[in-house]
């Protein structure tokens, strides 16, 4: 039986119902966190609860949760469904409101934590890379000032499906979309680094793209590490003309991306088909630093 975190208490999937009148059900007004944990412990978890509360100030959702009531909330789940590591996806629907566009705030949101077991990710994935696939689904523009991470995720969805139809998909690539003005936007699931003329660059968080957590960190890092760091609009070229491409998510890390394929034929290869030295030493530092904390437990 599936376990599910329902406002701070432990419930069957069975029992997690959302009401047919929930706002997030009739007008997409959902939010959500993935992360991941280290020692049992959801990583970033303060940074992720932070991005959740500036969404739900921003969309009218009355919540706030403190961050040691739900690492333990978290840790329950998990180990109801008998996992020690796992996925977590922390859920904010809006919740009932009454049929039509409300005015007031919503006071009475739904909290769900979802769990489920890490996915396998093969070290051998870290040093040969993936596939980049160029998309021609364009990223759509953000409902706000800032994307906020919505359960309107229609946009992907469709890129999920376009990417199924190249050969790429077959090699486990990433689908990279551009922005609505032709500028790299993000990958489906991850946001995107290239290291050029000596510079490690990522597309502007104005160009619509979510502003990542890990994303946040590996800049951060970079700084920490000495690195030349540039947030700014470029074109797919600009990756072409790259020594190194990677992409970052909060599950899988820094992944090194070694091929870019423009359309179901043409390829071109980064960094001789491996991880290049900047990826390898943001990684290193990256792990270095997930274990450390994890072992202040």
């Amino acid at each position: 039986m599936t376990i599910i975190g329902w406002n701070g208490k432990l419930r069957s999937a069975e029992e997690a119902v959302v009401p047919v009148w929930d706002h997030g059900f009739l007008y997409g007004m959902t939010l959500f966190e993935t992360m991941r944990t280290y020692n049992g412990r959801p990583y970033l978890l303060e940074q992720h609860l932070d991005r959740l509360h500036s969404a739900c100030d921003d969309l009218g959702i009355i919540l706030r949760i403190q961050r040691d009531e739900m690492a333990i909330h978290i840790r329950d789940v998990m180990h109801a469904n008998g996992l020690d590591e796992g996925y977590i996806r922390l859920t904010v629907s809006a919740g009932e409101q009454g049929f039509g566009l409300p005015t007031d705030c919503y006071a009475h949101p739904i909290v769900m934590v979802l769990t489920k077991p890490l996915p396998p990710l093969p070290e051998e994935l870290y040093k040969t890379g993936r596939p980049l696939q160029l998309l021609t689904t364009r990223r759509n523009s953000p409902e706000s000032i800032i994307r906020h991470k919505s359960g309107h995720y229609m946009n992907n969805i469709l890129a999920k499906r376009e990417l199924m139809t190249y050969p790429s998909a077959e090699l486990g690539a990433e689908g990279l979309m551009l922005n609505e003005h032709g500028y790299v936007a993000e990958g489906i699931v991850s946001n995107v680094f290239a290291v050029v003329d000596h510079t490690l660059v990522t597309p502007a968080i104005h160009t619509g793209i979510l502003p990542g957590i890990t994303r946040a960190r590996v800049i951060e890092l970079a700084y920490e590490q000495g690195l030349t760091t540039k947030e700014y609009c470029f074109g797919w070229e600009t990756l072409l003309q790259a020594t190194e491409v990677f992409v970052t998510t909060s599950v899988q890390e820094i992944v090194p991306v070694t091929t870019l394929w423009s359309d179901k034929h043409t390829e071109v290869i980064i960094g001789e088909g491996h991880i290049g030295p900047v990826t390898q030493q943001l990684l290193a530092a990256y792990r270095r630093e997930a274990a450390c904390w994890s072992d202040l437990a």
